[in-house]
């Protein structure tokens, strides 16, 4: 073992708030980057977002509760990340076919997507 590495514990325990997956678990999460190609408000939430996403060659919706931090207007072209293989479920009257990952600052309320660095990185490879 090198000096970076450190045993796992034989019974960890898991901080306040925290729920531990399995590795096991882990592995079925599909996260791959996404372009959103075209974005609206909801027609029946106040929170919602309609994006129409290219992952690859598939083209796909989902609904995300990020309107008051992301006006439709300025999401077109963004390369994101997604859990593409999330089971697809109706909100709000709309079909929502994945999951955007975005991370929140408690402290301010504030919001930002988990986006590529790589603004021309092609849609659909997978995040590992």
């Amino acid at each position: 073992m090198s000096e970076h590495e450190t045993a796992p514990t034989e019974n960890p325990v898991e901080p306040e708030g925290v729920k531990y997956c399995t590795f096991e678990d882990f592995t079925k999460v599909a996260l791959k980057v996404a372009e959103i190609i075209a974005a609206e408000n909801h027609p029946n939430a106040d929170k919602l977002v309609k994006l129409q996403i290219r992952v690859g060659e598939r083209t796909k919706q989902i609904c995300a509760g990020i309107k008051a931090w992301y006006p439709p207007e300025t999401l077109v072209g963004k390369r994101i990340v997604i859990v593409d293989n999330l089971e697809p479920r109706k909100l709000r009257g709309e079909i929502s076919e994945g999951m955007l990952l975005a991370a929140r600052d408690e402290a301010t309320g504030g919001l930002t997507l988990i986006t590529t660095d790589a603004p021309d990185f092609p849609s659909g490879p997978g995040v590992g």
